[in-house]
Parts: structure tokens; C-alpha cells; sequence
């Protein structure tokens, strides 16, 4: 019997990471046929994200190329796109991926990196608009693909964003099998999920929460395009 192939996936953490926009897809990517799955941050050792710890983290640095590069979203974005040392790492990566990829905000890091122009992306809802700022096309969809770049929307949406790269890679069966195999088979006890279909005084509370950071992200965001 044949080998697969070995398949060389790098998640590429940063400070205050949101730990499930990894997690989520890191349970379906490392379900695949010859999955390597790398989770490094540019310093090494430990990372925090959301109370929990992740550690023994290797440095980007030390990573010498990849087939998959994901890249999670999380309120460290905002210091994510302003570290030239980060951006370095991710462009370095993204030169020899097969697919360059990234999950809720973490499609920003992409557009600081110069990866987005002229591309379709999605994001986190709440900073879709940003990534206009890069040159890229900001797109509603849960996961949206252009040439070589998947992006997923936000948090959630990594588990649908890691089921199609399984299928891209592994075809739709694989994709299927694991997602049987994780019963993921999502049945909401609400329908509060987008801002589309969520409560008015719901999405209120929540814009309130994002307004905290609003103001430096769009900073960020900006400073960042406008290096691109």
C-alpha cells in the first residue's frame, strides 16, 4: 500500500489569538492523509489565547515551508498587522504554499501582507469593510476562494473553511468521512448567528463590545494598506 504523500500544514499563531479560529480547523486538517499540522508563532514557546495556553511552539522562522499556511483571527490582529517581523514570516511562507489561507480576522494579516490585492476574502463580519483597505474584495460568504487563497468569515466559519480545503486536497469523501467522523452536523439553538438574522438589541450589544477596539483596528488597518 502506497504512502500519502506527507502534507505540510502551518497554522501561524500570534498574541491574543482567538484559539478556536486554530482549533476548529486544526481537528479536521489533521484528520487528513499524510498531515504534518505545524502550530508556531514568531517567537516560539508559548502563546495565550482566550485563558488558554499553548505551548513548546517552534518558531516560524524554523519552519521551512508548507503546502497549507492558516493564519487564525483574534483581537491580536490589530498588533499582528503593524509587526513587520510577523508579515515577514507570513509572506515567506505564502511564496511556496499551495494555498494560502486564513480564518475570521486573520484575512487581514493576509491583506498587511500584501496577499489580498485584487482578491475576493472573507472575514469576521464586524471587519469585513476592512479589507478594502488591502485592495481586496470583501465577500459575505462563510468561505470564499480565489485562485490559490481560501478565507473563511469569522470563528465558526473555520470548520467550513477546513471541510473544503479537505475536500480540495483529499476529495469530497475524505471531507465527508471526517466530517462524520466529528459528527459536526450544526443545529443552533438560535438563529442569532449574522448580523443579518440576529436580534436588533442583540446586535447592538455586540457592536458595542467590537466599538471598544474599533477605532485602533481601523487605525491599524489603514497604516497597514497603506504600506501594501
Amino acid at each position: 500500500m502506497t504512502e500519502p504523500q506527507t502534507l505540510n500544514i502551518v497554522f501561524a499563531l500570534f498574541p491574543g489569538v482567538t484559539h478556536l479560529d486554530f482549533t476548529g480547523p486544526h481537528q479536521i486538517l489533521c484528520r487528513l492523509p499524510g498531515a504534518k499540522v505545524t502550530v508556531a508563532s514568531l517567537e516560539g514557546g508559548e502563546i495565550e489565547a482566550d485563558g488558554l495556553v499553548f505551548a513548546r511552539l517552534p518558531r516560524l522562522a524554523e519552519v521551512a515551508a508548507c503546502d497549507v499556511l492558516i493564519v487564525p483571527g483574534g483581537f491580536g490582529t490589530t498588533e499582528a498587522m503593524a509587526d513587520p517581523a510577523f508579515l515577514d514570516q507570513i509572506r515567506r511562507l505564502a511564496s511556496g504554499a499551495r494555498y494560502v489561507t486564513s480564518v475570521c480576522t486573520g484575512s487581514l494579516v493576509l491583506g498587511a501582507a500584501g496577499l489580498l490585492k485584487g482578491k475576493r476574502a472573507a472575514c469576521h463580519w464586524a471587519w469585513r469593510d476592512q479589507l478594502a483597505l488591502f485592495g481586496a474584495i470583501p465577500d459575505p460568504a462563510r468561505v470564499v476562494r480565489d485562485g490559490k487563497v481560501f478565507t473563511g468569515g469569522g470563528v465558526t466559519a473555520g470548520i467550513d473553511f477546513a471541510l473544503t480545503i479537505a475536500a480540495e486536497i483529499a476529495g469530497d469523501a475524505m471531507a465527508q468521512s471526517i466530517q462524520l467522523a466529528v459528527e459536526y452536523a450544526p443545529a443552533p439553538p438560535f438563529n442569532a448567528g449574522r448580523p443579518e438574522t440576529a436580534p436588533a438589541a442583540v446586535l447592538e450589544r455586540v457592536r458595542k463590545i467590537y466599538g471598544h477596539g474599533m477605532a485602533e483596528r481601523l487605525a491599524a488597518a489603514e497604516k497597514a494598506g497603506a504600506l501594501v
